[in-house]
């Protein structure tokens, strides 16, 4: 068994080999350009066996054929060297070639030879070397190695070189062998690249939007989805002084500690159990209760609010900038909804979320500020400060508190 590093240098080696010639074309061309640098190696490999085999058969013999087959050798051998010409220069260099030797093989061998079935893997390989999106190519090659299977029938029942039943009946095996082969590997190609596809639009989906969202809407693809939740939570969290502290950092130091803490604050989401709305510059709003309602919706924010402030002070600690949160916390219904057909997005509304942005605005940096429908549902579980009446517009005057922490052993539930 070889080492590992072995195995890493062969792949290594491979990857070289099927990327030859491809630097500078988007992905999905330099995928296809890759696959056809592994046929165009294939095509060499297995030609060159046959063109040895028969140099060591019986070289006076069948010299043309050999002399044929190492022409389609050196011929494909340059494929990489063709792409600079663009995209579809090597697979046409290819079908050219391929066609041509056929043909020219068929003739010397005859039609019981079986070479001539070859032509029928164009009608699915063409497909592949061409991409879907050049039927003015796919459609002409087809029609061109059709043609030429029919008159290959019907000129070469016989070949011109006096060939062995056995030898003949070898050559069949291996073009029937070779046309099963690249007509599999075609189907399986296309219907893998299908299958990536369609995962890649799935994780796309899941990353934008609430799994259980994502299948209502692969089931019913034309339907809105428009729901109305009684018992959820939103919290809305923002960087104190972050417009300062931007400009102090740059473009690049900004927007890396962005992504630090969106992504702390992305995977606190995924452990708690509640559900990421959306991000705004430095703001942060996140939901419990929906889209799949929970009994503990309230619990699992404020926690998830407790848990953020621990990943700010981490921050803080780690980079040395001197950077704080304001968070509010609103308890009540709300709508929610896949938003625009455009960049969708999956959004709440209602009363329950502005007076969680109203209390954000007027909360202290470093603290989480709660209103008293929130207050009444978790005092039970959580230590809280009063942080007495305030005048929140839209509102009016109302008592709100600041959620410390969560108690070690319940407490009895306030007095109504």
């Amino acid at each position: 068994m070889w080492p590992s590093h072995r195995l890493a240098d062969l792949g290594h080696g491979l990857n070289r080999l099927a990327k030859a010639g491809t630097h500078g074309y988007p992905p999905d061309t330099q995928r296809r350009l890759m696959i056809l640098n592994m046929i165009a190696y294939l095509i060499v490999v297995t030609t060159l066996i046959y063109a040895l085999q028969q140099t060591f058969l019986d070289y006076d013999r069948f010299w043309p054929i050999i002399h044929i087959n190492f022409a389609i050798v050196a011929i494909v051998a340059a494929v990489p060297l063709v792409h600079r010409f663009g995209p579809v220069a090597a697979a046409l260099l290819i079908l050219i070639t391929e066609c041509a030797a056929l043909f020219a093989l068929t003739y010397y061998l005859g039609r019981n030879s079986g070479l001539h079935i070859q032509y029928i893997a164009f009608s699915a390989a063409a497909f592949v070397v061409f991409g879907l999106g050049r039927v003015w190519l796919i459609l002409p090659s087809i029609l061109v190695a059709l043609v030429l299977h029919i008159v290959c029938w019907f000129w070469f029942p016989v070949g011109a070189l006096p060939t062995d039943q056995n030898v003949l009946d070898s050559l069949y095996t291996q073009a029937a062998i070779t046309t099963f082969g690249l007509i599999a590997a075609a189907v399986f190609y296309s219907f893998r690249l299908a299958e990536n596809a369609k995962a890649e639009t799935e994780a796309l989906l899941r990353n934008i939007l609430p799994d259980s969202i994502v299948e209502r809407l692969k089931e019913k693809p034309t339907e809105h989805v428009a729901d109305t939740f009684t018992d959820t939570s939103t919290l809305f969290a923002d960087i104190s002084g972050f417009v300062a502290l931007a400009r102090k950092l740059g473009a690049g130091e900004t927007v890396s500690l962005l992504n630090t803490l969106v992504t702390m604050f992305d995977d606190l989401a995924e452990r708690h159990g509640v559900e990421k709305i959306k991000t705004i510059g430095d703001a942060y709003m996140v939901a419990s209760g929906v889209p799949v309602p929970v009994p503990d919706f309230a619990a699992r924010l404020a926690r998830m609010a407790l848990d953020m402030q621990k990943a700010v002070d981490e921050v803080r600690a780690q980079t040395g900038y001197q950077i704080t949160m304001r968070m509010g916390i609103a308890t009540g219904p709300v709508m929610a909804g896949v938003i625009g057909r455009q960049k969708f997005s999956y959004d709440i509304w209602g009363d329950a979320v502005n007076l969680a942005a109203r209390l954000e605005n007027t909360s202290v940096p470093g603290r989480i500020h709660v209103c008293p429908d929130t207050y009444a549902r978790l005092a039970a579980e959580f230590e809280f400060e009063p942080r007495g009446e305030i005048d929140i517009k839209g509102v009016g005057k109302q008592a709100t508190w600041f959620l410390l922490s969560e108690r070690q052993s319940p407490a009895a539930p306030p007095a109504a």
